[in-house]
């Protein structure tokens, strides 16, 4: 859609300029402002092996006469009459597995934009767990054999085959992977006021970054409120988004008075609550690969007054029509604790002093927050 905007934008200036040119040795007024158009694929993929369903969009870019935000609201400006689409997995250059794409409407596309929502179509597919080997796993159709179900050490091709071959797209992409975060379990977090220090506690996440170009981490912080029904809320805390250098580590730094402040802001504003208690908190790291990066990197806006930008793209094209998009990876590792652990409830998610903060500080002291941990038991600040 960008694109399109920029070329019926140089287009129409362009025509202006004949217009003017033209007027002055030509009676002819009629000017075609659209040209030549160049059918262009638009194509968006990242596969994740923490996920077993895998979304791929498929779109065109499209141009005509008008007003280009009326095209954007209908749907059928946006897709291909027809695309038949391909993953593929090798390992060692041997072939072991492949699935034919299949098309679905989702309905949670933001409403906000010009493009029409809330369905937008996305094409499909599902994995299995496979051996080290990249060969099928028995068992597969239990929910816990389709987690982790891509081979960390395949090479995965996408081929497309769209208006009846009229338009080849291919790309290829190897998978993120080996993050991991040490200090995550089994540390409490802790984020109490430091009396003697005059500030909040805070805690690191530090993420082995594995074979990623960039990182995203965030915590999910989950409590319970209690009034005229039981509800689990939850909240993301970004944490931050960074470049970082395969293979090694990077810290994120999670301020104390930052989590009791989201905790506030992620009340539910309602007299008849009588309790809240918090629950979990999820730590979730993203790893990016380098394509990626690279993609994200050159799709920042321009600060250079020229306005010229690069695109980037690691697709490739049949002749005589274009791709913008990417085919490659990220890798979403996710650790929770739960408040009360199932195992063992002698180890604490939060510090003693944090969980007397969340249920006594000046932040959310007001907020009705009790522990129901077994080693609290006896405290003004138990609850069942």
């Amino acid at each position: 859609m960008n694109n399109g905007i920029k070329s019926l934008r140089k287009i129409s200036f362009f025509g202006g300029l004949v217009f003017f040119l033209t007027s002055m040795f030509s009676c002819n007024d009629k000017i075609d402002l659209i040209g030549d158009f160049q059918e262009t694929a638009v194509v968006y993929g990242l596969l994740d092996q923490s996920d077993s369903i895998h979304y791929i969009r498929i779109n065109r870019a499209f141009i005509g006469p008008g007003n280009s935000l009326e095209f954007a609201n209908i749907p059928d400006s946006n897709y291909f009459d027809d695309v038949e689409a391909t993953i593929t997995e090798t390992v060692n250059g041997n072939q072991t597995r492949e699935w034919i794409l299949k098309d679905t409407l989702v309905e949670n596309k933001d409403t906000n934009g010009v493009f029409y929502s809330p369905e937008q179509k996305l094409y499909y597919f599902i994995t299995k767990k496979c051996n080290a080997d990249g060969s099928q796993a028995l068992n597969s159709v239990n929910q816990s054999d389709l987690l982790n179900s891509l081979n960390e050490n395949a090479k995965y091709k996408i081929h497309l085959s769209i208006n009846g071959g009229k338009i080849e797209v291919d790309g290829e992409t190897d998978l993120v992977k080996d993050i991991t975060s040490p200090t995550v379990d089994p540390v409490s977090f802790r984020f109490d006021y430091i009396e003697n220090d005059g500030s909040y506690g805070s805690n690191g996440i530090k993420a082995n970054v594995g074979n990623s170009y960039i990182i995203n981490t965030a915590l999910e912080v989950s409590f319970q409120e209690f009034g005229t029904s039981t509800n689990l809320k939850k909240f993301k805390w970004t944490l931050g988004e960074d470049e970082v250098v395969p293979n090694g580590f990077k810290v994120f730094t999670m301020p104390g008075e930052n989590f009791y402040n989201l905790i506030k802001q992620n009340c539910t504003n309602d007299p008849s609550i009588f309790k809240r208690r918090i629950y979990s908190i999820k730590a979730i790291i993203t790893g990016g690969s380098e394509d990626l990066y690279n993609y994200i990197a050159v799709s920042q806006p321009s600060s250079s007054i020229a306005q010229n930008k690069p695109t980037y793209t690691n697709l490739t094209v049949s002749q005589g029509a274009r791709v913008v998009g990417i085919f490659s990876s990220r890798y979403t590792y996710s650790v929770e604790k739960l408040y009360i652990n199932p195992f063992n409830n002698s180890l604490r998610m939060l510090t003693v002093e944090s969980v007397i903060e969340l249920c006594q500080g000046p932040i959310t002291g007001d907020l009705n927050f009790c522990s129901n941990h077994p080693a609290d038991i006896g405290t003004n600040y138990y609850c069942n």
